[in-house]
C-alpha cells in the first residue's frame, strides 16, 4: 500500500490518510469542503462547498497521478436531502460525461459545520 497526500497539503487531523493505493485502486478519504491554504471552511452555501470539496479530492488525485476520468464511484454525504439537487448539478458539471457509481447519503450533521464530504474510489492501473 501506498500513502497519497496531496501537494502542499496539511496533513489530517485524525488517524487516516488523504489517499491509499492498494491493488490498483486509488482510495481517497471524505474530503471537506475546506479551503487547502487556509484549513477552513470555504464561504457560500452548499453549491460552492460541493466545488471545493471536489477540488479537494481531484488534489488527491492529481497527486496519485489520476484524473476525475479515472474515478469509478463517489459517495456523498449530505445533512439534508434537500441538497440532493444543487449537489448533483456541481458533481455533473464537474465530471461532464464521466459518470462514475455514486451514493447520495443524507446523514446528520458533518464535522465542522460543513454541508457536504466526499470519497472516491478510482482505478489507477
Amino acid at each position: 500500500m501506498e500513502e497519497v497526500f496531496p501537494e502542499n497539503g496539511s496533513k489530517p487531523k485524525g488517524h487516516y490518510v488523504p489517499g491509499i493505493i492498494s491493488h490498483g485502486m486509488l482510495y481517497v478519504s471524505g474530503q471537506l469542503p475546506l479551503d487547502p491554504a487556509t484549513g477552513l471552511l470555504s464561504d457560500g452555501g452548499i453549491r460552492e462547498q460541493t466545488r471545493t470539496a471536489l477540488a479537494n479530492v481531484e488534489r488527491i488525485l492529481q497527486a496519485a497521478d489520476a484524473t476525475r476520468e479515472q474515478v469509478v464511484q463517489c459517495r456523498i454525504y449530505i445533512p439534508n436531502a434537500a441538497y440532493w439537487d444543487e449537489v448533483n448539478a456541481v458533481y455533473a458539471e464537474f465530471f461532464g460525461e464521466h459518470k462514475p457509481a455514486r451514493v447520495i447519503v443524507p446523514s446528520r450533521d458533518l464535522h465542522g459545520g460543513a454541508l457536504v464530504e466526499i470519497e472516491a474510489v478510482a482505478e489507477i492501473d
